[in-house]
């Protein structure tokens, strides 16, 4: 019985991870939820929270489930808020609507809830169980639980690179490093993400447009600190996403003003760095953010403290050259023990190029 008990508890965990994707990249700041409703073994209500400012997921699956909510067990992948923020705590919803068991993945890291809201259930009657699934509800919530804890986004640096470590030829050419496979995976990643930032030289060098190719696209963001870019960038087409350029106070008021007049948001920042573009970031509700720089700016960010996952995909190719880029530019770092070591390793076949994932140490 406690077997099949805790293979359901599973399988309905991951149930409610999968409805929580549904919304990759378009809940920020507030995290991506799931909820099942389960009433003798079979699903009578489920939701996902799509947006900030929207009802939670466990008013969703309570709608649908009805009156068969009363004495059924409700599964949420986050516990269950207690308090008011843009919408009604949800656990006096689920004490309300007489559920007799909710099943946890993990508990809210949010001062606000913190457990609060599973002891609120506890003391309506309601039998709670925690941590099911734990480790992938907390994957899954990663950004989330990093911008509470550390009052910044989440950074993200992605690279693509030969199986000699370079980004790019000796003359800069760099379309394509990796197979359509990779490039695919790449636009589900900017999908996820909330913004996107890339340094002035990927722009004059690439013209990237930094879309997703997806419903969502994420904020488009340029550090420039001379603003010297052209005029006919990809990333000046706003109707397509929003663009943001930071740059230094002073910095080419022509060039400012051109980009403003094409619907370009224009923020001076001295001195510009790494971590004060994810401050602002943060500020604007920013969960998780996205470097698709050149090596030089990608050091600065994780030297900033502004990364920390890194997605390299590795393609099965070899082009030499001593002054080809490479992915991260100098760290000053003398001796291999002072290395910076990836945590929590994974790697897995993209098409015929390798993607290596994982997590920076603190610095």
């Amino acid at each position: 019985m406690i077997n099949d008990r805790t293979h359901t508890d599973r399988a309905m965990m991951q149930r409610c991870l999968d409805l929580a994707r549904r919304a990759l990249g378009r809940t920020a700041p507030n995290p991506l939820v799931g909820s099942v409703i389960v009433q003798e073994g079979a699903i009578v209500g489920e939701g996902f929270h799509p947006a900030a400012g929207q009802p939670h997921a466990e008013v969703f699956a309570l709608r649908a489930a009805g009156d068969r909510a009363r004495n059924a067990t409700l599964y949420v992948n986050l516990e269950p808020c207690n308090h008011y923020g843009r919408t009604p705590p949800c656990s006096e919803a689920i004490v309300a609507a007489g559920l007799q068991r909710v099943v946890v993945g993990m508990v809210d890291p949010d001062p606000r809830v913190a457990g609060g809201g599973i002891a609120r259930l506890r003391q309506a009657g309601i039998a709670v169980t925690v941590g099911i699934e734990e480790a992938a509800c907390r994957k899954l919530n990663e950004a989330f639980v990093h911008r509470i804890l550390h009052h910044r986004p989440f950074g993200i640096l992605k690279y693509a690179m030969t199986l000699d470590g370079k980004i790019a030829t000796t003359t800069g050419h760099s379309a394509w490093v990796t197979g359509p496979t990779a490039r695919a995976e790449v636009h589900q990643l900017r999908a996820a993400c909330d913004a996107v930032i890339v340094g002035g030289n990927t722009v004059r060098r690439d013209n990237p447009l930094l879309t997703s190719r997806q419903e969502h696209t994420p904020l488009r963001v340029v550090m420039s600190r001379s603003l010297d870019l052209p005029t006919d960038a990809q990333l000046w087409d706003t109707a397509i996403a929003p663009t943001l350029v930071f740059t230094e106070a002073k910095a080419q008021s022509d060039v400012q003003q051109a980009l403003m007049q094409q619907g370009v948001e224009v923020i001076e920042s001295t001195p510009l760095t790494p971590a004060a573009v994810m401050k602002y970031l943060y500020d604007s509700g920013c969960l998780s953010v996205l470097w698709e720089c050149g090596g030089t700016l990608a050091a600065r960010a994780i030297a900033d403290g502004a990364v920390q996952k890194v997605l390299a995909f590795i393609a099965p190719k070899i082009i030499g050259g001593s002054t080809a880029s490479s992915p991260v530019g100098d760290l000053g770092l003398m001796a291999m023990t002072e290395a910076l070591v990836l945590e929590q390793m994974e790697w897995r076949s993209i098409g015929s190029d390798l993607l290596i994932e994982g997590y920076l140490q603190n610095l």
